[in-house]
Parts: structure tokens; C-alpha cells; sequence
């Protein structure tokens, strides 16, 4: 799945990826390819992706929205 993490001021991350785990404000949760269409909010914490091949990246967050629609993730971070 396409995800795409951006800022007000920047692009932090554009990529493919096989999963991701968000910190939620109501608890953690995971979004796999093909997904159903969500939106939620985000607490301050670390999105962990992987990436093909089980590679891990971690960004860190002070909150946002995720919105997750036909396979494309995009998050609003503060």
C-alpha cells in the first residue's frame, strides 16, 4: 500500500508499505494492504512501518488524523 506521512512544513515519508502500526488515541492499531476505508485520530507516539523485505522504519508524531481509503494511507502529523 501507498503511505504517505506529512507535516505543515514538510513531507516526512512517501513509500510503499506492508503494514503500519499507529499510535491511536483510543489504543495502537495496524492497517495491512487492502484495508477497509477509515479515518482516526493519533496520539502523540511512534508510527512503526514495514516495509518490503520486514525492513522497520519508526517516525515519531506528536498527534495527527490517518486517513486510510483503496489502499492509499495518508497521515495529517503535527
Amino acid at each position: 500500500m501507498q503511505l504517505d506521512i506529512v507535516s505543515p512544513d514538510k513531507n516526512i515519508y512517501s513509500g510503499e508499505a506492508t503494514a503500519v502500526l499507529f499510535p491511536g488515541v483510543e489504543g495502537s492499531f495496524g492497517v495491512l494492504d487492502n484495508h477497509a476505508p477509515m479515518i482516526a485520530t493519533l496520539k502523540k507516539g511512534e508510527i512503526k512501518i514495514t516495509k518490503e523485505g520486514n525492513t522497520e522504519e519508526l517516525v515519531e508524531v506528536s498527534g495527527g488524523v490517518v486517513e486510510v481509503l483503496k489502499n492509499k494511507v495518508i497521515v495529517l502529523a503535527e
